[in-house]
């Protein structure tokens, strides 16, 4: 595994370090500390601060190449990750404000729509990383995503916790929503949102990661953070996904915006594969048949 953390000498950056650490030294991963100096005058004591950066990961048993930008720190990140695939990529974030549609700063928002590899923003309290939450749509796009966050629960020792949303439905339907809500029953079904998050329980299991299916229904959104709240999780995972058309870059959704916005503790906002086609479903149809017929 190849890991990039992102530094601007500031305490925030110091955060992305520590939270890269924890990852890091686990899982033996190359390490790269990237400093970026906006102005010529900032290097000298750039280059201070990820020295002592640099002190403090080689303390934990982590490595780390260091490599200094100047310029816009998001080109600089683009052009650091264009030259080197990073498996995952730890940022820092500053909170510039409590109202509007952005409460972070714009650099964190466009690193995460601008690079390939997935992003992890430190920010928030956390001690260990312990428990994953994974914000998982129960389709199969968001499996490339669990993949990685199984790899990181393994090497950290975390448990985690698949969280599918769904919308409350008329009364006429509490047979389904009955359904939904007796997980055992749902994984044992043969729909799609049973054979998805069945599949993705097994593929962690798999990893050796101890792992739970909750599902909820009502905003998605109010129902995230009430599972936060009641499960006191180290860490967030929730997706973005691809644009479509020549310019490559990533869309973050409203869920993710507004976890990004108000969570208190790190976010991995992971890619999504492409989202499915005909083949797909196929493929989830014949799923369905072979559970059926064993």
């Amino acid at each position: 595994m190849k890991i990039l953390i992102c530094s601007d000498g500031m305490p925030a950056a110091d955060a992305a370090t520590r939270l890269g650490a924890l990852l890091a030294a686990p899982s033996r991963a190359e390490t790269t500390l990237l400093g970026i100096a906006e102005k010529a005058e900032d290097e000298p004591s750039l280059r201070e601060a990820l020295e002592k950066q640099a002190d403090w990961l080689r303390a934990k048993n982590v490595s780390p190449q260091i490599a200094i930008g100047a310029g816009d720190p998001v080109r600089q990140i683009v052009d650091q990750t264009a030259k080197t695939k990073y498996d995952l990529v730890v940022i820092g974030a500053r909170k510039t404000g409590s109202t509007g549609l952005h409460w972070r700063s714009e650099k964190t928002y466009e690193v995460i729509k601008s690079i390939s590899p997935p992003v992890l923003v430190a920010m928030g309290e956390w001690a260990q990383l312990k428990r994953f939450l994974v914000c998982t749509g129960g389709k199969e796009f968001i499996e490339e995503a669990v993949q990685l966050t199984g790899k990181l629960a393994s090497a950290v020792g975390a448990s985690v916790t698949l969280l599918h949303v769904m919308a409350e439905p008329p009364a006429i339907y509490a047979d389904l929503v009955r359904l939904e809500e007796d997980v055992t029953r749902l994984l044992e079904s043969n729909s799609e949102l049973g054979i998805n998050l069945r599949t993705q329980k097994q593929d962690l299991e798999k990893l050796g990661v101890p792992t739970e299916v909750h599902v909820r229904h009502g905003i998605v959104v109010d129902q995230v953070f009430a599972e936060v709240r009641q499960s006191n999780y180290d860490l967030i995972v929730t997706g973005s996904s691809q644009a479509r058309g020549i310019v490559r870059h990533y869309i973050m959704g409203d869920l993710t915006l507004r976890i990004l916005n108000h969570a208190n503790c790190p976010v991995l906002v992971a890619r999504a594969g492409a989202v499915p086609g005909p083949r797909s479903l196929w493929r989830s149809i014949r799923r369905a048949f072979a559970a059926k017929q064993s």
